[in-house]
């Protein structure tokens, strides 16, 4: 379960959404995500599911990879969803006895969940076609405007990278730690919930020793070679916009327009 995590781990091929600028496809990961939010209609929904497709299909990362990374979230989809589905008020579709499931709920539960599907595979496809130092530097870019309010650009820029980048070995470690301790008899599926929030003390306690040790000797190394956070900063790779970012651009333009107009269309779902 753990090595199904695909959120802030880098997929290396060549492909054209590999090369976009960072800057653009975090700005285009936003619009992304307010499309979400704002599409209500299945014609909407069918119009997500194209144009992640396609994406996708671009970006040569495989299709199985993406729908692996969905694994860890099933139990918060499937919660969302019966939430949605039992206790919404609205025209009676089913009731038997206290169970009751109404038109609205099965709506708003479909879309809650479809919802977090593109969530989770549009934002898994920012840090699987993206390296932490592209996002670094596109980060710090991005938020250097408000470097005249007193904003630690580059400083904030490094941490959210290194967080980020820090996931995949983090549950790897996990993982190790968990087979260890099995290993030795540990049980950590049996018993009530205290029991199995009990087994993961031998777990958190190394976890946690080793996040410290690692973060110590990060700091280390980057003492070591100087680092002096953004100031009087240089850059082997400059970023610069291509015309594959302007083709990006007139995409997510296109793409939101038609969001917003599927909002405008008189059809039932």
């Amino acid at each position: 379960m753990l090595r199904d995590i695909t959120i802030g781990q880098y997929y290396p091929v060549e492909s054209p959404i590999h090369k976009l600028d960072p800057r653009f496809k975090i700005i285009a990961i936003a619009m992304y995500i307010i499309s979400l939010f704002l599409v209500d209609k299945v014609i909407a929904y069918g119009l997500i599911v194209l144009f992640l497709s396609g994406v996708i299909y671009l970006s040569k990362v495989p299709f199985s990879y993406m729908v692996k990374g969905l694994k860890p979230i099933m139990m918060i989809i499937i919660f969302t969803v019966g939430i949605n589905l039992f206790f919404t008020d609205g025209t009676p579709l089913i009731t038997y006895k206290f169970i009751r499931i109404t038109y609205e709920g099965v709506q708003i539960a479909v879309f809650m969940a479809l919802r977090l599907v593109f969530l989770i595979m549009g934002t898994s496809l920012l840090t699987l076609c993206t390296t932490p130092i592209e996002l670094t530097d596109a980060i710090e870019h991005l938020l250097m405007p408000f470097k005249k309010i007193g904003l630690p650009a580059h400083e904030l820029a490094m941490m959210m990278t290194i967080s980020l980048r820090f996931i995949p070995t983090l549950l790897e470690e996990t993982d190790k730690i968990m087979k260890a301790q099995m290993a030795r008899g540990a049980n950590m599926d049996s018993g009530n919930l205290y029991q199995r929030a009990r087994n993961l003390i031998p777990i958190l306690v190394p976890l946690f020793v080793g996040a410290f040790r690692r973060a110590d000797e990060l700091a280390m190394a980057m003492e070591s070679r100087c680092y002096r956070g953004g100031e009087n900063r240089t850059r082997l790779k400059q970023l610069k916009y291509t015309k594959l970012d302007i083709y990006g651009v007139v995409s997510m333009i296109l793409f939101m327009s038609f969001v917003i107009a599927s909002k405008q269309i008189k059809i039932g779902w």
